[in-house]
């Protein structure tokens, strides 16, 4: 095999159980249940972050999100900084080595000329610079919501463009599929960082329909999925027509867990069921237990990776970059280093997580994961509610779903856990809180 060609496809606001290759019984998603019988199920995965930007920094880059500039939620007014421009990105090193880049679909990286996709190495881009749009009209949503000056952020490269009433997913995928088959004989790094399922709850009646039996806002948030799943089913099915299927490697996940926001309602009441599941994890959007952070995971190269696998070591959004460098046979430049580490030897042989530990921290959390150990300070449920134990040690073979707080029984490790994770905050420049 020459050069691959790469695409990601990144989901948002996505819970580990609502998909019917990790387990949901509910939601239809045929087309990515396909990709992972023809590739590998990565069961122990995370997200870099609970929230979107620096997840998607940290992918973008192969660095935690302290050490790429982006730890928080990045705004939408138009001019807002993202992404400093030192940063290497994953699609300005395979630019540079002969690749054809873009990007269709949510940003979130910054707003500016300077931090834009077309700043960071992606020669086209189609999508929205900002965190959330309502699916139809592409306004930027929290403007909308607060009912100040909405903002219009639908972009074609530098320019703003309209497509009023047409659905946002379906135009990514669109545009995705247009890019393949431009491409030619070039190999091409595509990035689809849809923004679905994130809220608003909007939907084709179609996708909809598909779901008569279920409650309201599930219902819309199956036919949010449903709608990407097609998405990527036609994105799969041009590659298979173009003759490039075979040696694409293709990568899906979520930047985060799901959402309790109440937007995720359909009339903002919060005692009503909301549309995403995070399984048997504990935690949702925001936390560091598991349901914020550990996210379903595919990835799939027919002519060079196994089908039908299930990967139970642990991997994180960081180590892509590194892991897709490795398969293009590219090296990063002299001087130039990042925190993750390549996971192709993991997946093609089964060999053990390159990782002896990986770490988090969001805003006051902290978090983290040594084998089956993982230990959580000033842990949320979400983004207002507490978890009553300031200190959560779990093992997470016993017990994935972190109910139970292990840390009289075994002081010991998480003494030795935390004694590392404040080892890695120093490293990181990150504060002390008091704990």
């Amino acid at each position: 095999m020459g050069k691959p060609n790469f695409i990601i496809f990144y989901a948002d606001d996505l819970g580990y159980g609502d998909l019917g290759c990790f387990g949901s019984e509910e939601i239809k998603t045929p087309n990515l249940d396909e990709l992972a019988n023809n590739g590998v199920r990565l069961t122990n995965w995370y997200s870099n972050s609970p929230v979107c930007s620096p997840s998607r920094a940290s992918l973008m880059t192969g660095k935690y999100p302290k050490n790429c500039g982006i730890s928080q939620i990045l705004g939408g007014k138009r001019g807002t900084s993202g992404l400093p421009s030192d940063q290497l990105t994953l699609a300005k090193v395979l630019k540079s080595n002969g690749y054809r880049t873009g990007l269709f679909g949510k940003w979130h990286l910054g707003v500016s000329h300077e931090s834009s996709p077309n700043a960071h190495g992606f020669e086209e881009f189609f999508g929205i610079l900002a965190g959330c749009v309502d699916y139809y009209s592409h306004i930027f949503y929290w403007e909308q919501w607060n009912g100040v000056n909405p903002v219009h952020d639908l972009w074609e490269n530098k320019e703003e463009v309209w497509h009023n009433g047409e659905y946002l997913t379906e135009l990514i995928s669109e545009k995705a599929i247009q890019f393949i088959k431009k491409t030619e004989d070039d190999p091409f790094f595509l990035y689809v960082p849809y923004n679905a399922p994130h809220y608003p709850m909007h939907a084709p009646q179609k996708y909809v329909d598909r779901y008569p039996d279920l409650p309201p806002e599930r219902r819309i948030m199956a036919a949010m999925i449903s709608a990407m799943d097609d998405g990527i089913g036609s994105i799969i099915k041009t590659l298979k027509d173009e003759n490039k299927y075979e040696d694409t490697v293709i990568f899906f996940s979520s930047d985060n867990g799901p959402s309790t926001e109440a937007r995720n309602y359909l009339d903002g009441t919060e005692d009503l069921y909301y549309g995403g599941s995070a399984g048997i994890f504990r935690g949702h959007k925001a936390s560091l237990f598991d349901g914020g952070i550990r996210e379903p995971a595919i990835l799939s190269c027919p002519s060079l990776i196994s089908s039908g696998k299930q990967i139970n070591e642990i991997g994180i959004m960081m180590d892509i970059f590194p892991t897709f460098l490795e398969m293009a046979g590219i090296d990063l430049p002299e001087n130039y280093s990042i925190d993750g580490m390549s996971i192709l030897d993991m997946v093609l042989n089964e060999s053990p997580t390159p990782h002896e530990s990986i770490c988090w921290e969001y805003n006051d959390q902290f978090a983290i994961r040594k084998n089956d150990w993982k230990l959580v300070i000033n842990g949320k449920l979400d983004f207002t509610r507490m978890q009553p134990d300031e200190k959560h040690l779990s093992n997470l073979r016993i017990d994935p779903s972190e109910r139970h707080n292990l840390i009289d029984q075994y002081p010991e490790i998480a003494s030795e856990l935390k004694k590392e994770l404040y080892n890695w905050r120093e490293v990181q420049d990150i504060p002390h809180t008091k704990e």
